[in-house]
């Protein structure tokens, strides 16, 4: 980073307040009667403002290709059944049908149809990793660098390491984001490590309450809110509080799993859970992480986050949805009942991760509403390994930049009409990141705005 950026980057973070503890620094939420971010005097007299955001969750393995669909309607929308747990978000989705990665086309099944999913880079096969950067990271790189994390990058599963039959690498199926063509970004699987990292806590202060650290200083700032935003600081530290109460349980298993690993020399990439120390019940593993992610876009500690639900390949079982067989095996058989049930399971993460942003008042709106939440699949069946065409949904509007409530069908149209990468060209332009190419993508996605 150039002394201009860290410059620019503590001038920014100096016009931001805090909650001060030992050891921590707590982001805060907007509030309406203090200037928690940008100026010290309040802006009454203008509307504030708004970061926008960009979220990604990612599943892989196709999805059920019978029951992920949408209709436009007289009275709205009509969602079929895998998609039913965002019934109550209809008016900020998009379901966005048809587009395709092209260089995840043709090139043999799972890895080379995963490393490039936010990139639409050509992967390279063998022992050197080549692709491109993903659009999590051309978007951080570009609006990042006045935030405390320039972006979040997470994991409900620990990647797997060697070589695919296609002679592709692991890494590409274990792997979303990417900082360049050849370097993944550090994917954080625990819990725990990503929660301190969202609030700088080290050291022995993590067996101290953040909350009661930064006690004193949340009460001088109460006493200079309003009554509405006293109301909303005490809603935003409770849920840090929730939030900080279940990752505690979460830390021993780490301590034990190095234990494990020195006493075995076995890696860890090797373990299963929860001996690898990750929450053996998969289902409070992502809303942790959703959680996690919730607040870090609330305190505007980061802009840009993305969440692998599951790597391609998953080994991830499913015995709360009655479903017998691995995520992988059970993907071959995609016209069950089984995998309609994990597919439904799968657009829960996101309507869980989207309800607590629309329930985060922000402005005149929510913070989902200042938000586009993607949630995106490597290929349509995973009993075909059919790549060409991908699952895509978004849920919310960055701050009026992006049309909502939309069925958009590109099936039809010719594959330079449908590129995937000409969604993030139009992402990433609503976002303030003026591109004029992204991956295979020189111009931005059609009828995007219809």
């Amino acid at each position: 980073m150039t002394s201009n950026n860290l410059d620019r980057r503590a001038y920014s973070l100096s016009r931001r307040k805090w909650l001060h503890g030992a050891g921590v620094l707590v982001g805060l939420p907007w509030l309406e009667s203090l200037p928690v971010w940008g100026d010290d005097t309040l802006a009454d007299t203008s509307a504030p403002v708004l970061p926008k955001r960009f979220g990604v969750q990612f599943m892989a393995c196709g999805v059920h290709p019978d029951h992920w669909w949408a209709k436009t309607t007289d009275d709205g929308m009509e969602l079929s059944r895998c998609l039913q747990p965002l019934d109550g978000l209809k008016s900020k989705l998009n379901v966005i049908h048809g587009l395709f990665n092209k260089n995840a086309t043709g090139v043999g099944i799972h890895p080379g149809q995963t490393g490039n999913i936010l990139s639409g880079a050509a992967l390279q096969k063998g022992a050197e990793l080549r692709g491109g950067i993903s659009v999590d990271q051309a978007i951080a790189n570009a609006i990042g660098q006045d935030d405390v994390v320039p972006s979040l990058v997470l994991g409900c599963e620990q990647p797997t390491t060697g070589y695919h039959e296609t002679n592709f690498s692991m890494a590409y199926s274990s792997h979303i984001s990417w900082q360049n063509a050849t370097s993944p970004v550090p994917m954080e699987v625990y819990p725990s490590l990503a929660f301190d990292s969202l609030f700088e806590n080290r050291g022995t202060q993590r067996n101290k309450s953040i909350l009661d650290r930064v006690k004193e200083d949340a009460s001088s700032l109460a006493m200079r809110a309003s009554a509405r935003d006293k109301a909303k600081l005490d809603e935003y530290l409770t849920s840090i509080r929730e939030v900080e109460k279940r990752i505690q349980r979460q830390r021993g298993g780490i301590d034990k799993v190095r234990e494990k690993v020195e006493q075995s020399g076995q890696s860890v990439f090797q373990m299963n859970r929860p001996d690898n120390g990750l929450p053996e019940d998969i289902r409070e593993h992502m809303r942790l992480m959703c959680d996690i992610i919730a607040l870090a876009f609330q305190s505007n500690r980061t802009r840009v986050a993305s969440l692998l639900l599951c790597r391609d390949i998953s080994g991830l079982f499913y015995p709360f949805l009655d479903v017998r067989k691995p995520h992988h095996l059970a993907s071959h058989d995609d016209g069950s009942d089984e995998w309609e049930r994990v597919t439904t399971y799968y657009c829960s993460q996101l309507a869980y991760l989207a309800q607590k942003l629309d329930g985060m008042q922000e402005g005149q709106g929510t913070v989902l509403d200042n938000t586009c939440l993607m949630f995106v699949n490597n290929m349509w069946s995973g009993s075909k390994h059919d790549s060409t065409k991908v699952p895509l949904l978004t849920v919310g509007g960055l701050g009026g930049k992006l049309k909502t409530g939309q069925v958009l069908d590109y099936s039809k149209k010719s594959d330079h009409e449908r590129k995937l990468c000409s969604f993030y060209l139009s992402i990433m332009n609503r976002m303030d990141v003026q591109a004029t190419a992204f991956g295979d993508a020189e111009t931005p996605l059609v009828d995007l705005d219809a």
